[in-house]
């Protein structure tokens, strides 16, 4: 799995004075908790970029002189005015500890609804899991490949493993549906099929008795 090493400094001023500071040089302050202590840090903008301007999961490793701490992104938090990264949260990986992470979803096969001449639209693109950090992992696979006509897959269909998905289990994760032109098709289609039969000829009425036959 992808982990982005950043180099820091340990924060021994707190305030906004100095808060405001450190911004005003490039610089944004942090905060790593979970662990045996909170660590307030600071670090340059750059160096953030990869971690917060993706949709990947990823781990972090903060170093911090002699110290290390690997983690994971919680938080961010935005400058109003200027729309710069000004604050981040990290929260740091014990491994006996369990984790609430948000991973990625990764769909994978081509839905029959599709083939059908459905269309698949994707509702979610992540989902909230608690596990263990070494189950930790950079995305979770989806198969779409039996998703049919007018279904829905839910965060209830999904199963993976050492992982306890937070998720309201009857939200749906992905639907395939109608197509406008398909649609249209079923609507032509459905009065052409209810349409009755064309009556028959109806027989000749027989001549009035005592009236003169042709030759």
């Amino acid at each position: 799995m992808k982990t982005i090493t950043i180099e820091g400094q340990l924060r021994t001023e707190t305030g906004k004075k100095a808060t405001r500071q450190l911004r005003s040089q490039e610089l944004v302050p942090g905060v790593i908790y979970g662990g045996a202590k909170e660590v307030n840090f600071f670090a340059p903008l750059l160096a953030f970029r990869p971690l917060v301007y993706t949709s990947d999961f990823q781990l972090v490793d903060i170093k911090l002189g002699k110290d290390s701490y690997k983690s994971i992104l919680k938080d961010i938090q935005f400058d109003k005015v200027t729309d710069k990264l000004s604050h981040i949260d990290l929260l740091e990986l014990v491994e006996d500890k369990k984790v609430i992470a948000t991973i990625p979803l990764k769909f994978t096969g081509a839905p029959v609804g599709v083939k059908n001449g459905g269309q698949l639209v994707i509702k979610m693109k992540a989902l909230k899991v608690k596990t263990y950090p070494k189950y930790l992992k950079e995305h979770i696979e989806v198969d779409l490949s039996d998703l049919e006509l007018n279904g829905n897959i839910r965060v209830e269909d999904v199963k993976e493993e050492h992982y306890e998905i937070l998720n309201s289990p009857r939200i749906p994760i992905a639907s395939v549906v109608l197509t406008r032109v398909l649609k249209q098709e079923e609507a032509t289609a459905a009065p052409v099929a209810a349409a009755p039969a064309a009556a028959a000829p109806a027989p000749a009425a027989a001549p009035a008795k005592g009236a003169p036959s042709r030759k």
